[in-house]
């Protein structure tokens, strides 16, 4: 039956000279080429889990605790993603794992890439999202941000906030790190992998106790030079400002206190130890109550612009946007 096919075939073809060429349909059975498997993706997701894991603990014997895994498990899978990258990821400092400049740049993107697949796996689970991480400095921590989470948790049941509150330049640190999904600042200080966003205005202003010497009338500069003062801790954003205001125009302030929070500065100033430079937010429950008063100064209004902080390469999750947005902050890109 093929060799009659055929010969018919010829047959035809010569009828029609040889000048003309004719076209046979092909058929193809079986299997079709497959993809080089060289060219298959060979990242993992615990892979980068155990990288990131390795990144914040400083060894894969801590990194295979956190992920829950075996040490050795976790070493062959940081040498496995060594191996597809083709290059050293870590210094080996002793027992000690130290970022080096290749795993310095995959972090971000790394730490990005793990945070996108948990939101996949919760799309439709209805689980309980992760808390969000967020840091504050002592004033937005104590005084602007409490209202705003209830206001936000009552909102988002399923999406709760925990909140971490140090100074400015700890809460920096804390975004740079990945420890933080979002902070809020109110201090000038900067960050080469963070993008700051103004945020809200505030006022600093001086005050005192009611019996205080200086609130009886209005207090000038060599007065409030030659008074004793209750200052926030030096790394503090409110310090940063006050310093820069005080001494351009008084040129020396006599710290007395050097405290830790805002509430133990206005303790001893409501005590008549001594005059604080504090947030308008900070003190406006205590100038109503009486506790405290704002002094009456020749010195200009100190202002300053409380920021929140992203870091620069970090994918900023469903839930760390809606509430930027729930804040009334400005999405930072």
């Amino acid at each position: 039956m093929e060799m009659a096919c055929l010969d018919a075939d010829r047959a035809m073809l010569g009828s029609r000279g040889r000048s003309e060429k004719r076209r046979i349909p092909l058929t193809m059975t079986g299997k079709v080429d497959q993809p080089n498997t060289a060219s298959r993706l060979r990242l993992s997701l615990r892979r980068l889990e155990v990288f990131v894991a390795t990144a914040r603990e400083g060894s894969t014997r801590a990194a295979a605790d956190r992920v829950a895994r075996s040490q050795s498990a976790a070493s062959t899978a940081l040498a496995d993603l060594e191996a597809v990258f083709g290059v050293q990821l870590f210094d080996r400092l002793g027992r000690r794992l130290v970022l080096n400049e290749n795993g310095r740049a995959l972090l971000p993107r790394a730490q990005s890439l793990l945070e996108q697949a948990a939101e996949l796996e919760a799309l439709f689970s209805g689980r309980h999202a992760a808390p969000l991480r967020v840091a504050a400095s002592f004033t937005i921590g104590e005084y602007l941000l409490p209202e705003r989470i209830a206001s936000w948790t009552r909102k988002h049941p399923a999406s709760p906030v925990r909140m971490q509150i140090a100074n400015t330049h700890d809460v920096i640190a804390a975004v740079a790190a990945f420890d933080a999904d979002v902070g809020f600042v109110e201090g000038p200080e900067t960050h080469p992998d963070v993008v700051t966003s103004p945020w809200l205005d505030d006022a600093l202003i001086v005050v005192a106790a009611p019996d205080h010497p200086l609130a009886r009338k209005p207090a000038t500069a060599r007065r409030l030079a030659n008074a004793t003062w209750a200052l926030r801790e030096h790394g503090s954003g409110t310090r940063q400002v006050t310093d820069g205001w005080l001494l351009r125009h008084l040129g020396r302030v006599q710290v007395g206190y050097e405290l830790g929070s805002t509430e133990a500065i206005k303790r001893v100033v409501a005590a008549g130890g001594a005059l604080g430079c504090l947030s308008r937010h900070a003190v406006a429950q205590d100038l109503d109550d009486g506790r405290l008063v704002e002094l009456q100064t020749r010195l200009p209004a100190a202002t300053r612009s409380l920021a929140t902080v992203v870091h620069r390469d970090r994918h900023l999750g469903r839930a760390t946007l809606e509430f930027l947005r729930h804040c009334g902050a400005a999405i930072a890109r």
